[in-house]
This record gives structure tokens, sequence and C-alpha cells, in this order.
């Protein structure tokens, strides 16, 4: 007697074994965290399930060469290397899991802002170089500050969260949210942030008309010398207006975990002029991308996923 085949599934990308077993109760499960783009357009075809991060673009070629495809899996948030309405076209059922790392993203934007605030990276490096500085340089709290938030989806509605045993006021702009405020949040616009914040967060979806809002002219208007942090996607800012803003004292100081080009070996000359004076400067700090990256997050994404995709 033959055995009914199990459809099949692409694993792209490193993900917690959790949901590789959970898939396999209904899939024969790839997984093939290395493979590359034209590689995957070659055998697309033969599946019904994808799940990918942030790697492989899924263009057009792509969907039109994945005849069996049901549904795309995205590990973590922003999906703009996806085009959901091309595949909405396909009826492939695209879903996302930023409610699985906003926590991770959220702790870790918090503590670069007390990084930042307390002068912590800076002063640590000090000490590695045997300098044991105190007096000349004072940090600041961040309790009771002005903190802006700008886009107050998943991880900036999370970070507002754990900011309130800070008894800051939070100024949130979103463009597409409202009802939002509270005791402590206020739902504000972008001068009010420009006029007010001590520390402005970024937590936008990487979209064209949000490539480079951090510019020359976003950061030529803050009024009071912020902090600024941003853990969502590297073109969001413009890494040259914002060194240019950093070496005129236009802020106190930066922390980043994106970059416009986070593959190092690639970057262009002037990319490369703008990423080395970043790091020169002893009031910036540059994390890998990792803020979403933390083992509680992994499984969580993988959870989250599957719920979505409302597998039977």
């Amino acid at each position: 007697m033959l055995t009914e085949m199990k459809p099949k599934a692409l694993i792209t990308a490193p993900c917690h074994t959790w949901l590789t077993d959970k898939l396999s109760e209904t899939y024969t499960v790839d997984y093939q965290p290395a493979i590359t783009y034209d590689e995957l357009k070659s055998i697309i075809n033969n599946y019904e399930g994808l799940i990918v991060t942030t790697r492989l673009k899924i263009d057009i070629p792509v969907i039109d060469s994945a005849n069996k495809l049901k549904w795309i899996g995205r590990l973590g948030s922003g999906l703009e290397l996806i085009d959901v309405p091309y595949a909405k076209t396909k009826n492939i059922k695209v879903v996302s899991s930023p409610e699985g790392n906003r926590l991770s993203v959220a702790e870790h934007t918090l503590g670069l802002a007390l990084s930042l605030f307390h002068i912590i990276n800076q002063s640590a490096n000090e000490v590695k170089q045997l300098q044991w500085i105190r007096d000349v340089k004072r940090s600041n709290e961040l309790t009771g500050k002005t903190v802006g938030i700008i886009g107050f989806g998943n991880t900036g509605s999370e970070f507002a969260r754990l900011l309130e045993p800070f008894k800051v006021t939070v100024l949130a702009h979103d463009k597409y949210k409202t009802g939002f405020g509270n005791h402590y949040i206020k739902e504000a616009s972008l001068e009010d942030i420009f006029l007010q914040a001590d520390l402005v967060s970024m937590h936008i979806p990487l979209t064209p008309e949000t490539q480079y809002y951090a510019n020359k002219a976003f950061f030529n208007q803050f009024q009071k010398q912020p902090f600024f942090i941003t853990t969502c996607r590297g073109k969001v800012t413009n890494g040259s207006d914002l060194l240019e803003a950093l070496q005129n004292k236009q802020l106190s100081g930066a922390a980043l975990d994106v970059i416009e080009n986070e593959k190092l070996s690639t970057l262009t000359p002037a990319q490369e002029a703008t990423f080395k004076g970043l790091l020169a400067l002893p009031n910036v700090i540059i994390t890998p991308h990792i803020a979403g990256y933390s083992n509680d997050a992994f499984y969580k994404m993988a959870t989250v996923i599957y719920q979505k995709l409302n597998i039977s």
C-alpha cells in the first residue's frame, strides 16, 4: 500500500527546532539556511511553504517560479524584502512575527538608552585603556526625561511600556495610529518631539516613504541635542547626515543596532568613511543588528509564525 506523500516546506534561515518539529508533522521539511537567491528560485516550485528572514529577496521572479507555494512565514518583523501585494495576487499567505521579538528589541533599546545617558560604554572602553576618568564626565539620569518614540507599533509600544518605571514623558508619533495615549504616553507631532525630546528612538518599517526618514532636515530641527537611537532598519537613517549631526553637536550621542549596509565587506568608499567616522566618536554605540536576536525571541518567533500560519 502506497503512503501519501507529504507536501514540502523550505526553511531558508536558522530557526528554532520547535518550528522545524511542528512543521514536520504536516510537511517534509527541507532546512537550507545557506541557500542562495538563484538556488531558491530554481527549486521553489517544489514547495507549499517557505520560511525566510531578511537574507533573501522574495520578489516577482521568485513568486512566479513558486507554482505550489501557499504561504510565506517571515521570522521577525519587516516585510520589505517580500513583494507582499504580488504574493496576495497569487493567493499566497504572508505572515511575520514581530510579536515574537518585540520585547527583545525593546530591552535592547532600553539598554542602549541607559548606556548613552550614563556613559557606560564610553567609560568601560576608557578603563580598558587604563584610563580612570570620573569628575570631568558626569552622566545624566533617564528618569524624568522626555522620550520621543517615532513609530508606535510592536517595538515602539513595547519600549514605551518598559519606560514607565522611569517616570518619563513619552511623546509618541505614529502616522497611522491614534488612541494609544495614557498617563505618561502622549500622542505627539514630530514638531513636539523636535522641540522637547531628550532622547529619540526610531521604530518604523522601511518603505519607499520612510527611506532616509532621519536625514539632514530631520536632525536640523532638534532643539535640545537629544540622544538618538535606531533599532528598526538601517536605511531609515541617512548615515552621513547622522554623522554630520553628531559632529555639529546637534545630538548628544547615538546608538545604532542597524546601519545602511550591514555587509561590511561590500561597503562603498562613502559608506566606509561614514562607518569609520561613527566608530571614531566616543559617544556612539553600534551593535550588529542583534536587538531581536535573544534566545527567548528565537523561540517566540517560531511559535508566533506557526500560530499565524494556522497549519492543520
